[in-house]
């Protein structure tokens, strides 16, 4: 069995986060920064101003120039606060812009009279309400965030069997599940995130998050005792096709380096393997069982769930899952709901999850 903790990015299991400010609070936000400070520090992290890589940034925007923090470190996490007079009433179609912009993993749009919106970049919504503990509320949704440690980096080694270089009948599901997603709009994208920044910031979104804008989700299948085939970042999962660039081999994670690791044919410019290849490759270690991977922004109704909104890629979310799934009555047929955000099932094959799956599937995540 897997033991998680034995496992964590080297060095930050013990680390007290640190974090700064960023930019000027608007008068109606100067408050909330002023509590908020206080409470983060309460609770054990650490103001600190000059930090070359914080673990969290409360980046204050304004409306007319949601000016971004730029991050030196790809841990960084950025949740961004913004002071509106009333909510927008598309809050996704009004918000999401502001997010993207200001590179955040996670808006924070104050009203005054009526307290703080939150929004994700999984698309994630939910309210506190001003009264009473405002500020440690705040904190309570910020925190899972705040304290996340990504895990988006890739080792590419050029040695994949070239008998595999082609593919194989596991890559040919994989791409037939995904043409299946496609069939059933469960691949969508949460904003042509394309069209709203300047190229410079499209290729710092992509390189901090690994997305690339076309569609949500991703899949895996089990190849041996301890590798997998698995989607790529950003690519559409409609039009899986290519080893090394839209389906990728995880062979390992490397907890020193706080990497995976990828086989890869020689010769070409791989693409990084989706962000929640930490979740896939934890629950494949403790279940041999478990021979292929879903996850979908969908819902299903009476399904266990994590607690928190955690950011996807990250270590915390992964083992998050990985306990759902421990917990199952059958943990190579679990469905695991994603608070706020999606489900990841798992299964024998792809076509064993699509089957057990189709007709059930709520298109609504629902939020709290």
């Amino acid at each position: 069995m897997v033991q998680s903790s034995g496992s964590m990015p080297f060095g930050l299991e013990a680390t007290p986060p640190r974090f700064a400010l960023h930019g000027t609070p608007t008068p109606g936000l100067t408050g909330l920064a002023q509590s908020l400070s206080k409470v983060l520090e309460a609770k054990g992290y650490i103001l600190d101003p000059q930090a070359e890589a914080p673990r969290a940034v409360l980046n204050f925007i304004q409306a007319e120039k949601p000016t971004p923090y730029r991050r030196k470190a790809q841990g960084t996490m950025v949740i961004s606060f913004l002071e509106l007079p009333q909510m927008p009433p598309d809050p996704i179609a009004g918000l999401y812009s502001y997010l993207v912009r200001a590179l955040s993993n996670m808006l924070v749009v104050y009203v005054p009279g009526q307290g703080a919106y939150f929004l994700t970049l999984e698309l994630g919504r939910y309210h506190e309400p001003e009264g009473p503990g405002f500020a440690e509320r705040v904190f309570e949704r910020i925190h899972p965030i705040a304290s996340s440690v990504l895990v988006v980096q890739n080792i590419f080694e050029t040695d994949l069997e070239p008998e595999l270089w082609q593919g194989d009948a596991l890559t040919k599901s994989l791409s037939a599940a995904g043409r299946k997603l496609a069939e059933w709009d469960l691949l969508p994208a949460a904003f042509p995130i394309e069209e709203i920044l300047p190229p410079e910031d499209f290729r710092h979104v992509k390189r901090l998050y690994g997305i690339g804008g076309l569609s949500y989700g991703n899949l895996s299948v089990r190849k041996d005792e301890r590798r997998f085939w698995m989607s790529a970042s950003g690519v559409d999962k409609a039009n899986l096709r290519e080893v090394g660039r839209d389906i990728l081999m995880v062979t390992d994670y490397d907890p020193i380096q706080n990497a995976m690791r990828l086989s890869v044919p020689p010769g070409i410019e791989p693409r990084r393997v989706s962000v929640d290849a930490i979740e896939h490759w934890m629950i494949y270690r403790e279940h041999p069982q478990v021979g292929a991977i879903l996850h979908v922004h969908a819902w299903m109704e009476n399904i266990a769930s994590t607690q928190f909104n955690y950011p996807c890629g990250t270590y915390q979310l992964a083992e998050a899952v990985a306990q759902k799934v421990r917990e199952a009555p059958d943990p190579s047929r679990a469905v695991v709901g994603l608070k706020n955000h999606g489900l990841t099932i798992t299964g024998h094959s792809l076509e064993e999850i699509l089957e057990r799956i189709e007709g059930r599937l709520l298109r609504q995540v629902p939020m709290s």
